[in-house]
This record gives C-alpha cells, sequence and structure tokens, in this order.
C-alpha cells in the first residue's frame, strides 16, 4: 500500500469537485472561510477549474471536465494534498474518464472526503494501491470553530496523529445554515455505540431489545485488519464494473484481513439490505475481521418495524466477526476519519471506540 506524504509546513492544498461544487450556499462561504483558514496557517492554495462550477448533472461539470481535473491534480499539478468540495450525486460517471493507470505511477497524493468520493476514496486503494481518507470536505473545514473531528481529519494530513476516538454526540440532522454558514456542528444527540460480538450472535442475541440490555461499560470487542469501504450507496453501483477490482485488493491483503467500514446516505432499511447482499454475492466479503458501521442519513426509517439496525445486523451476523454500530462516521456528522486502505487496530469497549491507524 503506498501512503502519500504529509502535508509540510508552507505546503500547497489543492481544491477539486469531482462531485458537487460550491456553488450553493452554505457551501460557497464555507469553501471561502476554509480556504482563509488554510492561507493564514500558512498554506498555498491550488483551485481546480470545477470548485464553484455548477454545469453538470449531479456534480459540479460535465463526467470529461470532472475527470479531467482528477488527473490533472493528481498526476501534473505540484499541490501536496488533494480536497474535494463535496459530495453529490453522480460521480461514478467520471470513472471512464481518470486515468488510472496514471495515478499508479505518479507520486501518491492524500486525497480526502467522503459520501460521493468513494468513488475516489475506495478505489484509490482498491485500483492504484494508493491510500486515501475517507473524511469530511473542503466546506466542514470552513466552519468556527473547527470541532475535534475536523482537526483530527486535517492531523492526517498532516501526519500529526493516527489514532482516534469517538465524540461526544452527534447532530440528528443536516441543520439549516442559511442564516449562519460557517456555524459548526449542531451536536444534539449522545453517542451510544452498539456492540455485538462472536458470542452474542453464537448465542442469538442480536436483536436490538436483547443488544441494548447486553450493552455495559465492560462489553469489549478488539479486531485488526485492513480497512476498506464507504458509502454503501457508492460502493453498490461499482459492483460488477470494469472499476471492481475487489477481488484482487482481497487476494493480495488477504493475510492481514479486512475490516469494512460502511455508511449510508440517500438507501433506506430495504435497500441496505439489498446493498449488502449485493456486496457479498460479488465476492466483496472475504477474510473479514469485523464491521464498522455507522449512522445512516435515514436514520429514523422504520419499514414496519424493519429499521436500519436490524437491516445492517439481521445481515452481517451471519459472517461471524464483530459489528460496532452507530458509530461515528458518516452522513450524521461528526465522523472518525479512516484511513482507507490502512491497516487498523479497533478496541471498542463499553460506549468508547478507538481506530488506531498502521500505516503498513
Amino acid at each position: 500500500m503506498r501512503y502519500p506524504k504529509h502535508l509540510e509546513d508552507n505546503g500547497t492544498i489543492g481544491f477539486i469537485a469531482p462531485s458537487f461544487g460550491c456553488a450553493t450556499e452554505p457551501y460557497g462561504s464555507r469553501y471561502d472561510s476554509a480556504k482563509k483558514k488554510f492561507a493564514d496557517m500558512g498554506y498555498k492554495l491550488m483551485e481546480g477549474p470545477n470548485t464553484k462550477a455548477s454545469l453538470g448533472i449531479g456534480k459540479s461539470n460535465t463526467p470529461k471536465a470532472c475527470g479531467d481535473e482528477i488527473n490533472d491534480f493528481f498526476i501534473q499539478r505540484s499541490c501536496d494534498i488533494v480536497m474535494s468540495c463535496g459530495g453529490g450525486e453522480t460521480m461514478c460517471e467520471d470513472l471512464p474518464f481518470v486515468d488510472f493507470e496514471g495515478i499508479k505511477k505518479a507520486d501518491p497524493k492524500w486525497f480526502i472526503g467522503y459520501s460521493d468520493n468513494a468513488n475516489l476514496t475506495f478505489l484509490l486503494p482498491t485500483i492504484c494501491d494508493t491510500a486515501a481518507i475517507y473524511g469530511p470536505c473542503v466546506s466542514d473545514f470552513g466552519m468556527t470553530p473547527w470541532h475535534p473531528s475536523i482537526k483530527d481529519a486535517f492531523s492526517i494530513l498532516t501526519g500529526e496523529k493516527l489514532a482516534f476516538d469517538n465524540y461526544d454526540g452527534w447532530e440528528s440532522g443536516w441543520p439549516d445554515r442559511e442564516t449562519n454558514p460557517c456555524a459548526p456542528y449542531n451536536i444534539t444527540e449522545p453517542y451510544k455505540q452498539i456492540i455485538i460480538t462472536p458470542d452474542m450472535i453464537k448465542t442469538e442475541q442480536t436483536s436490538k431489545e436483547t443488544v441494548e440490555k447486553l450493552q455495559n461499560d465492560t462489553l469489549e470487542t478488539c479486531f485488526e485488519g485492513r480497512l476498506i469501504g464507504g458509502c454503501l450507496d457508492v460502493l453498490v453501483s461499482l459492483v460488477g464494473t470494469r472499476f471492481d477490482k475487489v477481488k484482487e485488493f482481497d487476494e493480495k491483503y488477504k493475510e492481514d484481513g479486512f475490516i469494512w467500514f460502511l455508511e449510508s446516505c440517500d438507501l433506506n432499511s430495504m435497500s441496505i439490505r439489498r446493498a449488502l447482499w449485493n456486496l457479498n454475492e460479488a465476492g466483496w466479503f472475504k477474510y473479514l475481521k469485523g464491521f464498522l458501521i455507522g449512522r445512516p442519513l435515514q436514520y429514523q426509517d422504520d419499514f414496519d418495524g424493519f429499521t436500519p439496525y436490524e437491516a445492517n445486523i439481521d445481515y452481517l451476523k451471519q459472517f461471524n466477526v464483530p459489528i460496532v454500530y452507530n458509530m461515528d462516521l458518516g452522513h450524521l456528522s461528526p465522523m472518525i476519519p479512516i484511513v482507507s486502505g490502512a491497516y487498523a487496530k479497533i478496541n471498542a469497549k463499553g460506549n468508547e471506540i478507538r481506530i488506531e491507524h498502521i500505516l503498513k
């Protein structure tokens, strides 16, 4: 696995928009605020042509224009790291225009983004053997003050920190930031993870009611392996395409085993279950060590008593590996930044989790 050099003092930060650009509010103001913060910190800035564009369908520009911007920043330009402007809907259409072979040959650069950006944070490690960061997009760095999760994400880019703990709480929706676009996260809900151990699976103690009774400060699970995953909405669209190199990736790193980190955006409970079935039937879930499941954006979805909890746990329990559910990952902020492709040690105990990345 290739790990890019970390951002040094006075280094150059590149901004691209392979999905949505920062063309509307509050994203435009947050993006401008982020740039000012980085400039005040002494970093040089390099903007792509699509950062404030709104010319495409579900993204900033045409698929070719977005693909060209990706190639330019990863292969040609002299920036040190690359940050995505935002998520979106159709970044998958960029992929035919991305020069993955050229990226493989070029010096690796850190890329950070989440949601639709899983098209890169997943494919960079599985195709190019290059680690990427599944974490906040540029606009979140525009908030004042920075939430600890934003500081953590930036600390990976600078190489200052590689082990991260969960945060105290999360925001239960996407608050209206029109009047104060640079407001920090609106934390309203306490952090509450659920640990599922192989023993609980073996004794058929995985119903939500039973699991909630078993959760206590002493319940613990520890596992390690290579991290891979991202937004389930995106991953399911990659299955079986020419960009699906998961089987080769699995075989290359099978001695490490895999920790799949997953979250979702638009998928309801039934869609989550179907997507997991699809990934499994495609042969993706091999050499498993465990699952990290984030809070889905459709957190409150309930299909006649079938919720995202049942969608995930009832399907994933067949693999008889540890599962940490409801963790800080995904569309209901904050999120622990995860280095996709890195080896990691996971320690979850009670209502706390630590993810320690090992860049090997």
